[in-house]
């Protein structure tokens, strides 16, 4: 994935752009977000394949990696949210609500692929992921009234279908798949490679149906990105210095550390697009806040991962103990 690594940035705005084009045409936006979740579900599916059941037991006795993700992720992160909402959206309530719901919830699929890419500690990143759904689940209610100062009836079945969909069943074919076919060489020679090397490609066409699914109303609510593009930018950089320091505080890999980046930056903008379009229907500047979210969010992740490969190639990981 040597190429693909270094394009994958491209990649990645080429598919925002595209997505936004073809959801001026009507047909496309009013069916493309039935594209979401399948292409997420082989994106996911390819990850899984490449990471033996074996290792996730390893990787989540690694309690002091636990401890900081989630206490940045659930104590940390609500906060600052809450402070940069109150800075930059105070005047905006619908942006206000939709910004934290996107903050506090953090990312349960493609922050995995973008892990990979910078080389990080995937099998690590999988294994907090119950751990981030559960306390996501009940603490989002909270977080709302707390931060937000309202509270609305979030559809459960909602995120239990997503969860189902996008993350059980997928790991459940890998296994099978791995367990059906390890006897056979077909299974480390032709199929991990092809889904390793698709999943950029697969992730580049969920974001692009989710730009189409959306691309009419954004593109006539463009003021917004002006006034949400400082708070997300801002989150995302104190977020990122926060885990490269602790990272190094607490003395972990590389691998470690990149695995921490990603999983406090990566945001689960899906899961909170599909509960702010159920739980707030009548307040549709919500879910745009959640649709731009990732227009802002995607290109950091790429740039982000590129930004840790590089720290790796130049030899600045050495100040972490091997």
């Amino acid at each position: 994935m040597g190429v693909l690594d270094k394009l994958q940035t491209f990649i990645i705005l080429f598919a925002v752009s595209l997505g936004l084009l073809l959801g001026q045409v009507n047909i496309i936006e009013q069916y493309a977000e039935n594209l979401i979740t399948p292409f997420l579900l082989l994106m996911l599916y390819g990850l899984f394949l490449t990471i033996p059941l074996q290792q996730l037991k390893k990787a989540f006795s690694n309690i002091k990696f636990l401890g900081s993700s989630t206490i940045i992720n659930f104590i940390w992160t609500p906060i600052l949210a809450w402070g940069l909402g109150s800075v930059f959206l105070s005047d905006y309530p619908a942006l206000w609500i939709g910004f934290i719901m996107l903050m506090v919830t953090p990312c349960t699929d493609w922050y995995l692929t973008f892990t990979g890419i910078a080389k990080g500690n995937v099998s690590l990143s999988t294994s907090v992921l119950p751990i981030n759904l559960i306390l996501q689940v009940v603490l989002l209610p909270v977080y709302l009234l707390i931060f937000a100062g309202t509270i609305e009836s979030i559809p459960m079945s909602t995120l239990i279908e997503s969860i189902v969909i996008v993350l059980v069943i997928p790991f459940i074919l890998a296994h099978l798949t791995r367990l059906l076919l390890r006897k056979k060489s077909v299974l480390n020679n032709k199929i991990i490679p092809f889904f390793g090397n698709a999943q950029i490609f697969f992730l580049s066409l969920a974001i692009m149906a989710m730009f189409a699914s959306q691309g009419s109303y954004l593109l006539v609510k463009l003021e917004v990105i002006y006034i949400l593009i400082i708070p997300v930018l801002s989150f995302f950089v104190i977020n990122y210095v926060v885990g490269r320091f602790v990272g190094r505080f607490l003395k972990f890999s590389y691998e470690d550390t990149v695995s921490l980046n990603m999983t406090i930056i990566a945001r689960n903008s899906p899961v909170s697009l599909a509960i702010a379009v159920t739980a707030f229907p009548d307040q549709p500047l919500i879910a745009l806040a959640l649709v731009i979210g990732p227009l802002i969010e995607l290109p950091v992740l790429a740039i982000v991962s590129q930004a840790l490969l590089f720290t790796r190639k130049k030899g600045k990981n050495k100040s972490y103990p091997t």
